[in-house]
This record gives C-alpha cells, structure tokens and sequence, in this order.
C-alpha cells in the first residue's frame, strides 16, 4: 500500500472518533470533534498532493480516496440529522447524488470512458467541508445580524445548492455515457 493510500485510510479509520466526540456530551466535545474533521478534511488535499508529488497514484487509491470523502460527510450530515440541524431530506439529495454519480462513472467505465471530477465537484466537496466545519461549531442558532438566517441554514443551503449544481452538470456534460437509446 503506497503512503497516499495510508493516508487516504487514516481518513477512514478517523470517522468514528469523528463520530463520538461529536455526538457525546463532555466538555468541549464539538472542538474536539471539528479538530478531527479538519484534520480529516486536510488530508484528502495531503493524499492527494502525496500521490501526485511522489507518483503514488493507484487503482486502490482512485477508489478509496473519494469513498473516505463520501463517508466523512456523510458522517457529518448525519450528525447534523440527529442534533436537528439539517432536515433530512438535504442529507438524502446529497447522498442520492453521490450515488448518482457514482453510478454514473461505472457506466462510463463499462463503455471505456472515465469521467474526471469536475470543478464543480471540486468545488461542491470543498463547500461542504467549510459547511461542516461551521456547523460543527457551538453556532447553531446565530444569526445574521438578527435575521432568519443561521449558520446552519446558510450552511445547509450552501452544500444543498453545490450537490444539486454539480449533479445536474455531471449528468447533462456526460448525458452520453447514458445512451438513453439502448
């Protein structure tokens, strides 16, 4: 296993203690939690820069590397769920789309494409782990300058707007891999 793919599952093995720090109760659990989620966000940019720099790039590391971002938040989407931040039918649109897309590569693959991330991916991902960061935060209920808007519904309304773009322009730039003919 090449040091860009340890890393990648670093990532992965992370998650639940992700997970129970942000979930219970002691003090000072959600700096806790947000350290391990930015120290897990990071190194998806750390993997990344270690497969390219010192030619690490895998099959085992194309796979796993955007499944460890998947999971990390999805993680938080689901925390978000369970403490009442965030409906859940916005975690449901951006795990749907995940999927999607997902699916959407493999019948690509099978007729011998690959569709590459696109910026608007890229951008959607980096969006989300901002979003995240922020509603970890014991800021749920702040608002803009005393307005209906709060950290959280701005950052639900964020990753919401950024999955649903990036879905929709993966499937209308790569509508052929779909052969809707056949």
């Amino acid at each position: 296993m090449t040091t860009a793919s340890k890393i990648t599952m670093t990532r992965i093995f992370m998650i639940p203690f992700f997970i129970a720090c942000a979930m219970l109760n002691f003090k000072g659990h959600e700096y806790v939690a947000l350290a391990i989620f930015i120290v897990s966000a990071c190194t998806d940019w750390l993997d990344g820069y270690v497969a390219r720099h010192y030619n690490q790039v895998s099959t085992f590391g194309k796979f796993v590397d955007p499944l460890a971002d998947k999971l990390l938040v999805t993680a938080a989407l689901l925390i978000f769920v369970e403490r009442g931040q965030m409906a859940s039918w916005i975690c449901w649109i951006v795990v749907a789309r995940e999927f999607a897309v997902s699916g959407l590569r493999l019948v690509a693959m099978e007729s011998g494409s690959v569709i590459a991330a696109a910026m608007s991916g890229k951008i959607k991902t980096f969006a989300s782990l901002v979003c995240c960061c922020f509603m970890l935060l014991p800021l749920h209920s702040y608002a803009f300058g005393g307005s209906f808007l709060t950290v959280d519904l701005l950052g639900c309304i964020i990753i919401l707007a950024t999955t649903v773009y990036s879905g929709v322009e993966y499937f209308i730039v790569n509508k052929a891999a779909l052969d809707l003919k056949s």
